[in-house]
């Protein structure tokens, strides 16, 4: 049982995960802090924390759980603020999408106190933002990254894989330079592709009828287009390196396939589609 929980940043993730912990029991007060009054006011209105605090020192007095939903670009300046007031009775959590500049910007920021963060990432969410797109369902059979470094305290490890799985969530854990390899591809990559998708056909002449055209399969690759840019442009930042990686690699593919259909190469396209076409029928079963 979580007595008080904190969460910085109601939005969809913050939001969701008040929301599903409420409905089993498992937490008896939820807290908000953020940025937008409007937006925390909202998250009362509709039963998702029980009440608002106007400053960090006040969200964070008495919670046994603090979980940091703020967008990767903003999580330094928190860490900030948060590490002398920060009890020895409190375990910190984050959702950021890339784990290696939040644990470098937690390990400065709480000195002592790092022990108590455990750097964590649930993979679900939508294209949709703001507390009035959270569900208490969001998390369901979702699988939640847990990145402790060394110093992690055990106990607080504990406690934050407890807290995802007592809501339905499968828990794993990666070092930190792993899961941001891994998401650049899996997660980062796509979000690229698909902005720039929608950015080159709106750049058209003709994008409107080009749009007018567009059938399901343009939606379905493109819906991940329309995620917050902000959110997407910090993770931009804080994880160019692995990102630019796999968009060089995507190139050099992207590059392959240009030349095969100016070829003609019937065989290659096949041999490409059809390996393609295997991989994501076996994604499809595990789903």
């Amino acid at each position: 049982m979580i007595n008080k929980l904190c969460i910085i940043g109601i939005g969809l993730i913050g939001g969701s995960l008040a929301r599903a912990l409420r409905d089993i029991g498992h937490v008896r007060e939820v807290t908000g802090y953020g940025r937008s009054v409007g937006n925390l006011r909202q998250a009362v209105e509709l039963g998702v924390i029980d009440r608002v605090e106007v400053s960090l020192v006040d969200a964070v007095r008495n919670a046994d759980m603090i979980v940091l939903a703020v967008p990767v670009g903003g999580m330094a300046e928190i860490l900030d603020q948060l590490g002398p007031v920060l009890s020895t009775q409190a375990v910190v959590t984050d959702v950021g999408s890339v784990k290696g500049s939040v644990v470098t910007a937690a390990r400065q920021a709480l000195g002592t106190r790092f022990t108590q963060f455990v750097p964590g990432h649930p993979l679900a969410g939508s294209e949709q933002s703001g507390v009035a797109a959270s569900t208490p369902d969001l998390f369901q059979g979702a699988r939640v990254i847990l990145t402790p470094e060394p110093e992690t305290d055990a106990a607080a490890l504990a406690r934050v894989q407890e807290m995802w799985q007592t809501i339905g969530a499968q828990v794993a854990t990666l070092s930190a330079a792993d899961h941001d390899r891994i998401l650049a591809a899996s997660s980062h990559l796509p979000h690229m592709l698909a902005y720039c998708l929608v950015d080159m056909v709106v750049r058209h002449d003709d994008h409107r009828a080009i749009l007018e055209c567009a059938a399901n399969g343009f939606r379905d690759t493109t819906r991940i287009a329309g995620s917050d840019p902000v959110m997407w442009r910090d993770i931009c930042l804080a994880n160019r390196e692995a990102l630019v990686a796999a968009l060089r690699q995507y190139r050099t593919d992207l590059g392959a396939l240009v030349e095969a259909i100016e070829k003609g190469d019937g065989p290659w396209l096949l041999d490409t589609f059809a390996r393609a076409k295997h991989a994501r029928d076996g994604l499809n079963k595990k789903n």
